[in-house]
């Protein structure tokens, strides 16, 4: 007795590009690194939503991966070998207790910063950088036999300096084993730099007339924000840290960089899915009172609503909205139409989502009713990606409806077509 036809639509979701653009003083040189992370959502592992650095580690973390594992509160750090060398202009003198005219460093490792990194239609987001170590190899002007007298290499360079082995950083620094058997001329290392570490540096036993960190290397750990509650799009944005005496990176005054700024862009990928899936047949609804007709057909007791509840299945990790189009139109809602007469009966549309879906309050989505000015649907957010969870739309003609509807001996038809859209783009 009462049709309805139902179209559902689900926005399509596209990755947007963005640029970067950046200006410097003439007088300043900044190498730029480069750091990237992605996210997509796997459906094999839907409770993981978090980005995936996927910057090519280069440096000690390419060369020695053994010692780069996991550090500082359990999160994962990288290396990245930047184009800076550092040189000395002075001879390193024996047993000179001022690290600043010998080996030292003093990098940005207090606190974690915040990068701002937007979108090419200006939505924003926080990335947080931390300078975790630093390291790569120094190399000497001389060969460390020349220095030291001693012939094997591996003993000179442990001899060279007051606290011995380099690939054991001295406090307040911390050591991992680079892994890298020392040359005639160079050490491969890496020391951690905890949070308020300062200053760790070292005095040589031996005069040294020539010294530098070739293409020095620094570890970073990265917080990104929550994926999830990111529209999709390419996020870009850049830090800017000063090298040199006194500066961010701090390796004294006797070693100058090649460079005196170190740039880090930033770009951050997000994409995501959105989609629904309706049983064969779905499209098509059919109200019916509770039961059946046969209360009514065999007993003349008229139904008190006439109703639909039409499931569906929805993947989704992006946030989302709800909304209406109708056919034939009531107040701010769907209506049916009959054939004959062309009377109009109101049609009352509600939607209940997974659990893991809520509105802008934290509310839980039960039979909340869809309009088609959007109100109350403008945005619904997923706490994890859902991949295929169930849900119901709710078609319902009530009670004071229904009895207007129905007459003993007079066969009506009532039916329109309603659309419900799934829209990503907020």
């Amino acid at each position: 007795m009462k049709g309805l036809f139902v179209t559902y639509k689900a926005a399509a979701v596209f990755i947007l590009s963005g640029v970067l653009f950046w200006m410097f003083s003439a007088s300043v040189r900044a190498d730029v690194v480069q750091i990237t992370a992605g996210f997509k959502p796997d459906p094999a592992k839907p409770y993981i939503n978090s980005f995936e650095n996927q910057t090519p580690v280069t440096g000690v973390c390419r060369d020695t991966p053994e010692t780069c594992k996991w550090l500082d509160e359990g999160r994962q750090v990288f290396s990245i070998e930047t184009n800076i060398d550092f040189n000395s202009i002075a001879p390193i003198v024996a047993h000179d207790g001022n690290f600043r005219q010998g080996a030292m460093f003093n990098i940005p490792a207090n606190a974690w910063r915040q990068v701002s990194v937007r979108s090419a239609d200006g939505k924003e987001a926080l990335v947080e950088v931390r300078i975790v170590g630093i390291g790569g190899r120094y190399r000497l002007g001389k060969r460390v036999q020349e220095l030291t007298g001693e012939p094997d290499a591996v003993r000179g360079h442990y001899l060279l300096w007051d606290h011995g082995d380099w690939g054991i950083a001295p406090k307040p620094c911390l050591h991992t084993r680079a892994g890298v058997r020392p040359t005639d001329t160079d050490f491969t290392f890496l020391w951690l730099t905890p949070a308020g570490a300062g200053t760790c540096g070292t005095s040589a036993n031996f005069d040294i007339p020539g010294f530098a960190y070739p293409k020095l290397n620094f570890m970073y750990s990265l917080r990104t924000p929550d994926p999830l509650k990111m529209a999709p799009g390419t996020y870009t944005g850049s830090i800017n840290y000063t090298v040199g005496p006194f500066g961010d990176f701090d390796m004294g005054d006797n070693l100058l960089p090649t460079d005196s700024g170190l740039q880090l862009d930033f770009t951050l990928n997000v994409e995501h899915v959105l989609s629904v899936e309706v049983p064969p047949g779905g499209h098509r609804v059919e109200l019916v009172p509770e039961g059946g007709w046969q209360a009514w057909l065999n007993q003349g007791r008229k139904p008190t609503r006439l109703f639909r509840d039409q499931s569906f299945n929805i993947w989704t990790s992006t946030n989302f909205k709800m909304q209406l189009e109708c056919q034939y139109s009531f107040e701010n809602s769907c209506a049916l139409k009959e054939s004959n007469s062309g009377e109009n009966a109101p049609l009352s549309i509600s939607v209940s989502l997974p659990s893991d879906l809520r509105d802008v309050s934290g509310q839980p989505i039960i039979r909340r009713p869809l309009l088609i000015d959007g109100s109350g649907t403008e945005l619904f957010q997923p706490s994890v990606y859902l991949v295929r969870k169930p849900a119901t739309l709710h078609f319902e003609i009530t009670r004071e409806h229904v009895e207007r509807m129905l007459s003993e001996g007079v066969a009506k038809e009532y039916s329109g077509n309603v659309t419900v859209l799934w829209d990503s783009q907020i």
